[in-house]
């Protein structure tokens, strides 16, 4: 026996496998439950993890779960679904959400959790799958001084830089703040690559002037990687995640009264892209989409010196 607490894990796609993998390389036993695809969880099991067969079979084995999930629904059900964590009753259980979720449902469910003896942090993601497996992403965590002391060692498994930024809920508000500027910069970055082709600059001399200024950035890196290079792998987050994290951050911008009007044209650029049917793209691809819509094909401008 390591002697470590058993860790659960909900939801090992693209960023769950690598956070998962390195919670087991720490030492910890690991119980995992996936969804349809299967190769991340096999992989998990031949490193030594066990399967749950369900979010309260998980729940009953473990002490921590950490749940990293697509949506708020996603996570409402992993929770309170029939054979949910909360169907457990396992008093004095940690739920941690890596999810980006609706902060409005994030203190719906902290409080049902507390009321059956069980904690809720919230604690999103920054970077990427690559991060993810080096273990090295970031954190925002939402969580009482007391609980983010005994949850830290075990974030510090998968997380090179983590941010304790308030109570439960104020990680999934924070991440909400994040994704509305790098979401705001894929729709700006795709915009302004598309208005550069159409007066004679191509991509490759936006990404050769912004990137050796003091503009340049991580985003502007990878989504240049795919603007100018066609790397599909530069930044693997789809469009439909990435629109459902613009419409979160609008909800909560009207909940607080605060105008948005930078973030209603950024929605209506994802908006258009999901209708148009090109959801299940990573967002770097805003440069296409966008180009189609001024009638220029980026994948020929890309090509050009």
């Amino acid at each position: 026996m390591s002697g470590k607490e058993t860790i659960g894990f909900i939801g090992v796609g693209p960023m769950g496998h690598g956070m998962a993998s390195n919670i087991l390389k720490a030492g910890h036993p690991l119980v995992v439950k996936g969804n349809r695809n299967r190769a991340p969880v096999e992989d998990l099991l031949a490193q030594g993890a066990t399967e749950a067969a369900s979010p309260r079979a998980m729940a009953e084995a473990c002490s921590i779960v950490h749940l990293c999930l697509s949506n708020s629904d996603q996570v409402e059900a992993a929770v309170r679904g029939a054979d949910g964590i909360l169907a457990s009753g396992r008093a004095g259980l940690t739920v941690i959400d890596c999810s980006t979720s609706n902060p409005v449902s994030t203190a719906a469910l902290a409080a049902e959790l507390e009321a059956a003896g069980m904690v809720l942090v919230d604690a999103p993601l920054g970077r990427t799958p690559k991060e993810a497996e080096a273990g090295t992403l970031d954190a925002m965590v939402g969580a009482s001084d007391e609980v983010f002391a005994r949850v830290k060692p075990v974030i510090e498994c998968w997380a090179g830089n983590i941010s304790h930024v308030g109570p439960t809920g104020a990680g999934h508000k924070m991440k909400l703040v994040m994704n509305f500027i790098s979401m705001g910069y894929a729709a700006l970055y795709g915009e302004a690559v598309v208005m550069a082709a159409k007066v004679g600059l191509p991509p490759a001399a936006v990404r050769q002037v912004i990137g050796s200024s003091r503009l340049s950035n991580g985003f502007f890196e990878t989504f240049m990687k795919y603007a100018v290079d066609r790397d599909r792998n530069a930044h693997v987050f789809s469009i439909a995640n990435a629109s459902k994290d613009v419409r979160y951050a609008a909800a909560m911008a009207a909940d607080a009264d605060v105008v948005n009007i930078m973030g209603a044209a950024v929605k209506h650029y994802f908006t258009h892209a999901e209708a148009t049917g090109r959801g299940a793209d990573y967002v770097p691809m805003m440069t296409d989409i966008i180009g189609a819509l001024n009638g220029v094909d980026m994948e020929s401008e890309a090509s050009k010196c």
